[in-house]
């Protein structure tokens, strides 16, 4: 197992934590992300209690979990919030996801709390300590009706969740994809089945904007970097997927 920097200045760090080639059977590749700011930590989308382990023993080598101010979930799903009551235990982070999920947390075996913090419709930021902050973008129905992204201006990484992820097992895995059609092959069967519509990848662009991106770091799959990051977005402007391709009878157009 290895941790990845993919950002470091002096101020601003962006980790991909504990990266491993090994996956419970039957299981899909996973990726926690640290972001710190002076010394103040960010995770997203930890992961499930079976992650939590590996999790805490990279991020250990940077900071301690008293110093994990925020936890930042994409969206519902148990690969992202599954190991959510042993962070709270550890660490004394606030928990931002949509506000439609907040409802839903306690079924995880979540009491509830004070430290959730319900994600209006059209985003918002988490405020860093020096004025800066990190961009909490909608992505909606991309898979999930409450979905958010996070960018980092600093870093110039777009957080992108379940967009762009990739179902390729651990032993496959490398940690960065630099020839988009040669990845193709490894993401078009997931977007076209999990992402709802084309008209959902439209609003996201336009609302993307043209920010810049040096990185796009998905939940599952290598992370994309340079002109293969283009090359992903002008993938999905044209991608038909979801109820686009539905047919009566449960059918979908391959």
């Amino acid at each position: 197992m290895r941790n990845i920097e993919l950002y470091r200045d002096d101020q601003h760090l962006c980790i991909l934590l504990n990266e491993s080639e090994e996956l419970e059977e039957g299981g899909i590749h996973s990726n926690q992300y640290l972001i710190l700011h002076q010394g103040n930590g960010i995770l997203l989308d930890p992961g499930g209690f079976g992650v939590m382990p590996d999790v805490l023993d990279g991020l250990l080598e940077y900071c301690e979990p008293k110093d994990i101010r925020t936890i930042f979930l994409s969206h519902q799903d148990p690969d992202i919030v599954g190991g959510l009551a042993s962070w709270l235990e550890l660490t004394p982070a606030e928990v931002f996801i949509s506000r439609l999920w907040i409802r839903f947390i306690p079924h995880y075996g979540l009491p509830s709390s004070g430290r959730l913090h319900g994600i209006e419709d059209t985003g918002g930021a988490i405020l860093l300590e020096d004025g800066a902050s990190l961009e909490i973008l909608p992505a909606h129905f991309l898979h999930s009706e409450g979905n958010f992204q996070l960018y980092d201006p600093v870093s110039r990484i777009l957080f992108s969740g379940d967009l762009g992820a990739s179902e390729i097992s651990g032993r496959e895995l490398s940690p960065f994809v630099d020839d988009f059609a040669t990845h193709i092959s490894n993401i078009e069967g997931f977007h076209r089945r999990y992402m709802a519509s084309q008209r959902a990848i439209a609003a996201w662009l336009a609302t993307l904007g043209d920010r810049p991106i040096d990185l796009i770091a998905p939940q599952h799959g290598p992370i994309y970097r340079g002109q293969a990051a283009l090359d992903l977005l002008a993938w999905l402007e044209n991608l038909h997927c979801g109820v686009d391709l539905l047919q009566p009878g449960g059918m979908f157009v391959r």
